[in-house]
């Protein structure tokens, strides 16, 4: 799954690469966040951003259950040729597979979430386009998050475009989405990160991305004995091994998942009251 989707070339920066950053939101639905570390401080997106283009995808208007050819040739965020993405690196299989044919938007979005699939990605996003995503990300009070460019658009890298996201950010689009998308985001089948840090079985609405240098997730946490809580963590740095499973910096977020559920009755009312 590793990427770095993009953005603009202003505003804020990650930390420069070998330093760690690590960012936490975490707190009920409505309100105040009830915990927080650094949760302003930006993160290339991985595939975290991909929340952001299905909230676009939802809310565009677009005929969801139509088929679109399903290719591998994308405009680039910046001038110069077309790209595609990589087969080797990315998670899903079954999009490739139907290369030459024809999906729904519906079940490329469902592969874009449920298996973190790169080719499904940048076909929503070509269909949505990036002021769409822009939008959602204004709408949700985003301060510094942004995309901007395709998975693997070497081109616009090249030119210093970044994707980018916060913790905070993360966590107020979590917290607009409609039930529809939070029920597609609870069958994500990469069950590391936040979910590992879980008892078996709970429901957590959520999205996980990762590269070399990057490890995050976000969600919505059920708990049957306690009101809901939304949970980000963000870490960039040397644990995060770009690897799905066998990665330290996974570990890491499992085991703050963890404290935080040991937690869960504290954090349905923010702090303070």
């Amino acid at each position: 799954m590793p990427n770095e989707m993009a953005a603009v070339q202003d505003g804020p920066r990650p930390a420069p690469a070998g330093r760690s950053t690590l960012s936490v939101h975490v707190g009920p639905l409505a309100g105040g966040p009830a915990r927080t570390l650094r949760p302003n401080a930006p993160h290339l997106a991985a595939s975290t951003m991909k929340v952001a283009v299905l909230a676009a995808l939802h809310r565009s208007g677009l005929d969801l259950d139509a088929p679109v050819p399903v290719h591998n040739s994308f405009v680039s965020a910046v001038y110069g040729p077309r790209f595609g993405v990589s087969r080797e690196e990315d998670s899903d299989p079954e999009p490739w597979q139907a290369l030459g044919t024809e999906r729904t938007l519906r079940w490329l979005a469902g592969r874009m979430i449920v298996h973190s699939s790169n080719l499904a990605t940048n076909l929503c996003l070509a269909h949505v386009g990036p002021a769409a995503v822009a939008e959602v990300w204004r709408l949700a009070r985003a301060r510094h998050s942004v995309t901007g460019r395709g998975i693997e658009d070497l081109g616009a890298r090249a030119a210093g475009v970044v994707n980018l996201v916060t913790a905070a950010d993360l966590a107020r689009l979590l917290r607009r989405l409609p039930q529809e998308l939070l029920d597609l985001l609870a069958a994500n089948a990469h069950r590391v990160d936040l979910a590992a840090g879980l008892p078996p079985g709970t429901r957590i609405a959520f999205k996980n991305g990762w590269l070399p240098g990057v490890r995050h997730s976000g969600g919505i946490v059920y708990p049957p004995d306690a009101p809901p809580y939304g949970i980000v963590v963000c870490y960039s740095g040397p644990l995060a091994s770009g690897h799905a499973v066998d990665d330290p910096a996974a570990r890491l977020l499992a085991r703050i998942s963890a404290g935080y559920w040991s937690r869960r009755h504290e954090l349905g009312t923010p702090a303070g009251r």
